[in-house]
């Protein structure tokens, strides 16, 4: 049995949160990335919608093992914005995303340690109202059919791939049909003895290649 590798999750959609601290506004904002550029123009857009704003703090973790993160204080003490920031994220192991916490000063300074909670706070908060999308592995099983046992065998597949975690590809009908579906790693003995079972032996699924697939609900 093949143990498929562990993704670390992302977010479904941008969330924003504000949490009031002692007069400050933080406006939090995690938006889903595909790449740190894409994260910096995020962050532009923000600055740019929120220009009165005194700092606008960030993290970012980029790359589908998330492997590359980045964050800023932009202009608070050094370690108590960017890096709770970060920290959240990397808690959660979370990627491709990114977290804006906006301040507006509200006249009372809260100290370094009240910035850390503050600002981990606002990114945790935000975080909450995300919707997750795990990654995993899913490789490629096809089933080739004659075309007046399409139909049965795409009901076989489509009620398989609900309860195994798998999800149906496109059909190809050529001089035969067929069908294509994504399965987990793990499932694919499995996915071959009922083939077998529901065909007398007579067909057999052909296992190609593997993709990582974003799947709502991580």
């Amino acid at each position: 049995m093949t143990t498929a590798r562990q993704y670390p999750a992302t977010i479904a959609a941008p969330v924003e949160h504000e949490l009031v601290v002692k007069k400050s506004r933080f406006l939090g904002l995690a938006h889903p990335v595909a790449s740190p550029e894409e994260a910096e123009a995020v962050i532009a857009r923000v600055k740019k919608q929120a220009w009165d704003a005194r700092h606008h703090c960030v993290a970012m973790v980029t790359g589908l093992l998330g492997d590359q993160a980045r964050s800023s204080d932009d202009g608070e003490p050094s370690g108590t914005a960017g890096m709770p920031i970060l920290e959240v994220i990397r808690r959660r192991e979370l990627t491709d995303v990114v977290v804006v916490v906006t301040r507006y000063f509200g006249g009372v300074k809260l100290g370094a340690g009240g910035l850390v909670r503050a600002y981990s706070s606002a990114a945790s908060e935000t975080l909450d109202l995300a919707a997750l999308v795990r990654r995993e592995t899913l490789t490629r099983a096809t089933l080739v059919v004659p075309h007046a046992d399409a139909g049965r065998y795409d009901n076989l597949l489509r009620d398989w791939a609900g309860t195994h975690g798998a999800t149906l590809g496109e059909p190809v009908y050529g001089a035969q049909a067929e069908l294509e579906l994504w399965a987990p790693p793990a499932e694919l003995e499995r996915l071959q003895a009922d083939v077998a079972s529901a065909s007398n032996g007579s067909l057999a699924v052909v296992v190609g290649e593997e993709r990582v697939v974003d799947v709502p609900g991580g």
